[in-house]
Order: C-alpha cells, then sequence, then structure tokens
C-alpha cells in the first residue's frame, strides 16, 4: 500500500508551487514526535530525551496508531496534505517503524497524491541504506540538523557529528531524496558577521533547495543557561545579532533563497509545506509524547497536547486509548492571537479578514495605522498586511500591539 500511497512524483513540486499563492484553506497536516535523542543538545529545550536502553520500537508503533486512531474520530474524514516526523532524533527509528506509522495515518485518514512527508534527521544517524528504506517507506523530504559547518563550533553546540559528517549526509540526502533543508544556528558564541557570510555562502553552495537558519537564544533550563548564567558562555550583543540577521537576509537573497519565514528560506516553489500548515493557521494532528495539534471539531478550534514523558505516554495511550493530558475550546481572542502570531511571520503575511472572521473583531485601525505609519507594516493593494523588513526584528512587540 505505501509504495502507491507515498510514491514520489513531480506533483509534489506542483503542489509546493500552488502554496505559494496562499488561500484561508491551510490543509490538514499530521505531526509525529518521536522523542528520543543519542544525546541531549546543551542549547535545546525540545522535548527530547536520552535512553541508553533499546526502544520498544513495535510497542510505540501500536502506540501511535491507537493515538492517530484517537484523532481521526475527533476529526472526521480528512485529507492530509503533510506530514512531519520530528524529534527527538526521528532518523533513529527503523525504516520499518517509519512505514508502520505512515501506513497507520493512512488507513485512518485519506492521504493526498504528492503529499509533503519529511523526517528530521541528525547527521550521526545517516545512513545511505537507512535513507533508502526511510525513502521506500514513503518518506520524500528529510530534514538533517546539521547546525554549523566548522568543528569548532559544532563542539560548542555540544553536537556529535564534524562538518565532514554533516556534508556527506547532505550528500546522501540529495542523492536519494528529491527535496532536502537543513538547519544552521547563528549567534553562536564569537561569532562575527563576516565569519556568518561566509559559512553561509558555503551552505548554499550545496546545491540546497531550502534552509532553515536559527538565531541562538538562551533558553531556561537548558545547560546553556546555566553556564551563561555563570558567565561561562557569551553569546553576540544585541547590536552584532541584528547585524547577522542582516547578513542572512542579504545573502539568502541574493543566492535565490529568499525568506519566506522568519528563520526559513527557499528557493520558490521549495517552502515547508507542513510547516505552512501551522504558519497559515490551519488544522493539524498532534501525535507521540509532547506533540501538539489544533483540530477543527463540533466544538469549535481545539488545542491539544499530550503528556510530554515518552514512557508514561505510552503506558496512557495502552490504557486510555491516548495520551492527551489537555484539552481546550479556543476561545475568538485566542483563535485571532494565535492567527497573527503564526501568519505574521510569513513574508507573505496575513488577510485581516481572516482575523476578523476568527477572532469576531476587527484589527484596532488606530494601532494599525500608527504601525503602517512607522515603517513596520505594509497593506497592498489587496489588503494584506505584511512585517516590513524593519518589523521583523521586533515581531514579538508588533504581534502584541496588534493583539491588544
Amino acid at each position: 500500500m505505501r509504495a502507491n500511497a507515498y510514491k514520489r512524483s513531480s506533483s509534489i513540486n506542483a503542489a509546493g508551487r500552488a502554496l505559494t499563492h496562499p488561500t484561508a484553506d491551510a490543509g490538514f497536516g499530521v505531526y509525529l514526535h518521536w522523542p528520543f535523542c543519542a544525546s541531549k543538545c546543551p542549547y535545546c529545550d525540545f522535548n527530547s530525551h536520552v535512553r541508553h536502553a533499546q526502544v520498544d520500537e513495535p510497542r510505540f508503533i501500536a502506540a501511535f496508531e491507537r493515538e492517530i486512531a484517537h484523532n481521526a474520530a475527533l476529526t472526521g474524514p480528512r485529507e492530509v496534505t503533510s506530514i512531519f516526523f520530528g524529534g527527538g532524533t526521528p532518523s533513529l527509528m527503523r525504516p520499518a517503524t517509519v512505514g508502520a506509522i505512515l501506513d497507520a495515518v493512512a488507513k485512518h485518514w485519506s492521504v493526498a497524491p504528492g503529499a509533503e512527508i519529511s523526517l528530521e534527521a541528525n547527521p550521526t544517524s545517516v545512513e545511505a541504506e537507512r535513507f533508502r528504506g526511510y525513502r521506500d517507506a514513503g518518506v520524500n523530504r528529510v530534514s538533517l540538523g546539521v547546525q554549523a559547518l566548522n568543528d569548532r563550533d559544532l563542539r560548542r553546540l555540544g553536537r556529535m557529528h564534524t562538518a565532514a559528517e554533516a556534508l556527506a549526509a547532505v550528500r546522501i540526502a540529495a542523492d536519494t531524496f528529491e527535496r532536502y533543508s537543513y538547519d544552521l544556528i547563528y549567534a553562536r558564541p564569537h561569532q562575527t558577521p563576516a565569519e556568518w557570510a561566509a559559512e553561509l555562502e558555503e551552505a548554499i553552495g550545496y546545491a540546497v533547495e531550502h534552509l532553515s537558519l536559527y538565531q541562538l537564544t538562551i533558553e531556561p533550563g537548558t545547560w546553556f543557561e546555566r553556564l551563561f548564567n555563570a558567565g561561562k558562555l557569551t553569546v553576540p550583543d544585541s547590536e552584532t545579532g541584528r547585524a547577522l540577521y542582516d547578513v542572512t537576509q542579504e545573502v539568502c537573497a541574493r543566492r535565490g533563497l529568499p525568506a519566506y519565514e522568519i528563520s526559513n528560506h527557499a528557493r520558490p516553489g521549495a517552502e515547508c509545506r507542513h510547516n505552512l500548515v501551522y504558519w497559515r493557521y490551519g488544522e493539524y494532528a498532534g501525535i507521540g509524547p509532547g506533540a501538539h495539534g489544533r483540530l477543527v471539531t463540533d466544538k469549535g478550534r481545539v488545542a491539544t497536547a499530550t503528556i510530554r514523558g515518552p514512557e508514561e505516554w505510552l503506558s496512557a495511550v495502552e490504557r486510555d486509548g491516548h495520551g492527551v493530558e489537555s484539552r481546550e475550546t479556543l476561545s475568538e481572542e485566542a483563535q485571532g492571537d494565535e492567527f497573527l502570531l503564526m501568519g505574521l511571520r510569513l513574508v507573505e503575511g496575513i488577510d485581516p479578514a481572516r482575523f476578523a472572521a476568527l477572532a469576531g473583531r476587527p484589527l484596532d485601525a488606530g494601532r494599525l495605522d500608527a504601525l503602517i505609519a512607522d515603517g513596520l507594516i505594509t497593506r497592498d493593494a489587496a489588503g494584506r498586511l505584511r512585517v516590513s523588513e524593519a518589523g521583523f526584528p521586533v515581531l514579538d512587540a508588533l504581534v502584541a500591539d496588534l493583539a491588544a
């Protein structure tokens, strides 16, 4: 069944091009969280866990299928336009496990022809044979956690791979999949704009169609926070951080990978369709430990969150048929706030009429006019609102101002 349901075809790219024209129907996505990692990175605050004993993958397959069935009962029939295996490190899963979970998705929902099916991978777990296994299971896009292209900074970031291993993984991905992306982190300790520009030029040179470029932040509860508070870790100041951001925009735009979201760059048509479901405020099911979802039910738009601990989630699913620990029907105000928070991240911006439909009120005209006058927001002839180049570095403040 997988060979037919998930066969790679040119329709994947055609569908990607179509999505450069936003619509109110952002599609239906399925997010599948595999929470296990070989090690915990010191900057990471994601729901990831290190287990030295072998993970019981057949037991987790059964639990994923039960939670998928639970979500399908809530949503009713849906056509899945994108599937994303995130983590953690999904590339630690056996290809057969990936295939079984994809079969479960197709059993409970229909999967659109040419649906984007992505899997996150770390360079340390990339092997050509394993990647071929993922491709045969139905994966048609991979996202690699490269993070840096020099060994010094990889060690600082606590990564277990070298730059050479990372680039070897990129080559394997390029040879195996029609679509691939990789992540880099900038604003690293002691990094200069000139160094970052050279590294970014090198990164783009590997014929990549999509890059996720994240500015390093000190997250609560991480090892980096402890080192930072102890004075043992220094990150670029705000002025240098802004210069690094500006270098990112300039180099990527010049090399044909303009930003389509504040931290994501792609050649036209190569945007990550699954992430566009989030940013266009679509509907998605969150499956697995610590996964979040937004489902449209007969009670309205519902926010779901599952139990974070892998073993606790597993026990709950086996006992109750799902691991959901919170389910909240969102108010109009909450929907409006989320729509702004997601949509204004995109270069394409938002339709204020959709905000009004979700929030039950229009945007405050006075606040909006003031932001436009300050050059932080633009409004085109069709009425769409976009954050300007000057506004993106202060995006959080803009969203808070508009939502008030």
